[in-house]
């Protein structure tokens, strides 16, 4: 996409969603890492609750130039073959991802009922939900991601969150994943999602953690700032907040065992200092890394009981 996309992308200024005066701090201005599309970007602290956003940013109806059809999520969460591995090692499997769990998708305990997952790309989650017993269905902003999905059997509403509508059953269980970072009105989609889902409902969502060194350290170069596709930068203060503004009550927040941010923001950096192979093989390393991730989850696990892995998985509740 070029200069020409670029015009058709609409720009707006928006106050904080907790309705507080408009007094804010610029923290940094950065552009786009993920695609390098064209745009340069604030990141605004209000001065009254914490709370970090893009802003200006990026209407609703013209940000997608900002979410190309090799956008990430997209391409990566395919759903993968059935596992056919058999005897000792089938039987090791579980325990060794029970070992090794980085609490990325961490669950409450909760009987099996009715789903609804926001921003559920090509179908991972709803599909590995589904063969437990739940009852599934997702909202997708993509139309391609959210076709595999369908594809799968599952029913996919087309569209942002705020357009979706009302499921044909309450629901039990809400989950997204890497997704309240991206939404517009976040306290507003919060509010619907309280209004579709039965009382004592669970909500689970994991975002980037802005309060955690590494957005200290890197600052523009930080993997999870992705302008401007993260609107809101969310610590686990200012997350409450919102979380309240919503409806909801938080009750746990799980530090994640994921040191990715870390090491791609690693990446990042050393492009910027001319040095590229260093860079891509660091790249290569965060989303290729297999064997990599064993040996360095000891560094995950412990950065993570110090809340400092840079991404959190919330539970709240109804």
């Amino acid at each position: 996409m070029g200069a020409k996309g670029l015009d058709s992308v609409r720009m707006e200024d928006i106050a904080c969603p907790n309705s507080c005066p408009k007094e804010d701090e610029v923290i940094l201005s950065d552009f786009d890492r993920i695609h390098n599309l064209p745009g340069q970007f604030d990141v605004v602290k209000c001065r009254t609750c914490g709370l970090m956003r893009t802003n200006p940013r990026p209407t609703s109806d013209t940000i997608s130039f900002y979410y190309p059809e090799d956008y990430g999520p997209y391409i990566g969460t395919q759903v993968r073959p059935v596992d056919t591995k058999i005897g000792f090692i089938k039987f090791l499997t579980p325990l060794i991802r029970r070992i090794f769990n980085n609490k990325s998708q961490e669950l409450p305990s909760i009987v099996i009922g009715r789903m609804m997952e926001i921003g559920c790309a090509s179908g991972t989650f709803l599909h590995k939900m589904a063969s437990q017993g739940w009852l599934v269905e997702g909202i997708e902003f993509n139309e391609k991601a959210a076709q595999n999905a369908r594809q799968l059997g599952y029913k996919v509403h087309v569209g942002p969150l705020e357009s979706a509508p009302t499921p044909s059953h309450p629901v039990d269980l809400i989950v997204g994943w890497m997704v309240l970072e991206h939404l517009h009105n976040p306290i507003d989609c919060l509010k619907k999602l309280y209004k579709w889902s039965n009382t004592g409902a669970w909500l689970a969502l994991s975002v980037p953690n802005a309060a955690a060194f590494e957005f200290r350290i890197f600052k523009g170069y930080w993997y999870a700032l992705q302008l401007p596709n993260h609107l809101y930068h969310f610590t686990p203060r200012t997350l409450e907040k919102v979380l309240e503004a919503g409806g909801w009550k938080l009750v746990k927040i799980h530090h994640q065992r994921s040191i990715t941010n870390l090491i791609a923001s690693m990446s990042y950096v050393l492009d910027s200092k001319g040095l590229p192979r260093l860079s891509k093989w660091l790249h290569d390393l965060t989303f290729q890394g297999g064997k990599w991730f064993y040996l360095l989850f000891p560094v995950a696990w412990l950065l993570s009981i110090f809340g400092q892995t840079g991404r959190m998985t919330v539970w709240a509740r109804k």
